[in-house]
């Protein structure tokens, strides 16, 4: 099997696209009716949702109607989010199959087809033309990657001088042994963690200049406590959540994620560069 089949198996749901819409009713949702906040539970896959989406985007200053660039795009969540508040438009690659076909059917129930374009295909051969994109961002993504080099020096081809990109990626903090499974891997052999300063050389080896970088794991910590709180309070975790994409794996994946963090293993870290 090669290793791309090994990363899209691992988030292999089968049946996604009907199991977020079978969770609508209990929102009170329809297929027509569901908004970008409805599903931001499901489709922002990264560790703190919405809240480390917005954190990031008040730091790049994208221009309106700019044209961005999402690596690893997942669901599309980010995509969408970006698009409706800020009239971008965005293209979005992935491994996996199934995260595209349903990104795409969920831009199509909330009207963002024209605006948002996810394709299939792989980071480090993307087939985008030199010089298309006026700025970009991959979330959670790089821990899946073992070949950084490429993967910077082929999002550094595709931007354009001047484009800002971001990076918001779980980082090894220290050796030690992590405990699997975790959210981006069933065991050691599909995770490829490296450290804030192996980040920052391959892309400063792809040309990029660093503009800020920024550990955000007390962030991460508060985080996952107020989650915690707040599924307790609810008796059980809300319709649509990371337990969608996960199905029976999620909370042991999460609990595991949560322990690495908090022996001081991994981090989630943000880096924004520029192309000049």
């Amino acid at each position: 099997m090669s290793y791309d089949k090994s990363v899209s198996d691992h988030y292999l749901h089968g049946n996604l696209l009907n199991a977020i819409e079978a969770a609508l009713p209990a929102l009170g949702k329809t297929t027509t009716t569901v908004t970008i906040a409805d599903l931001a539970p499901v489709d922002e896959f990264h560790i703190g949702g919405r809240q480390a989406t917005d954190h990031l985007l008040a730091q790049l200053n994208f221009s309106e109607h700019a044209n961005l660039l999402d690596v690893g795009c997942g669901l599309g969540g980010a995509a969408r989010y970006i698009a409706s508040q800020f009239n971008n438009s965005v293209t979005g690659i992935d491994l996996a199959q199934e995260y595209i076909d349903t990104g795409n059917a969920l831009c199509r129930w909330l009207k963002l087809e024209n605006k948002i374009s996810l394709v299939q295909g792989s980071a480090l051969d993307m087939p985008f033309n030199n010089n298309t994109f006026d700025g970009g961002y991959m979330l959670h993504v790089g821990m899946n990657i073992e070949d950084k080099a490429t993967l910077f020096a082929q999002i550094h081809r595709v931007l354009k001088p001047g484009a800002t990109f971001a990076v918001y990626d779980i980082m090894r903090q220290s050796d030690g042994e992590l405990t699997y499974p975790v959210p981006w891997a069933t065991t050691s052999s599909t995770s490829k963690l490296a450290t804030s300063e192996q980040y920052q050389q391959m892309l400063t080896q792809a040309g990029f200049t660093l503009i800020k970088a920024t550990n955000r794991h007390d962030f991460s910590v508060d985080f996952f406590n107020q989650l915690r709180a707040k599924i307790a309070a609810d008796d059980g975790p809300p319709p649509l959540g990371l337990h969608t994409l996960m199905q029976q794996s999620a909370a042991q994946k999460v609990k595991n994620m949560v322990a690495n963090i908090g022996k001081g293993i991994i981090a989630p870290v943000e880096m924004i560069v520029q192309k000049p």
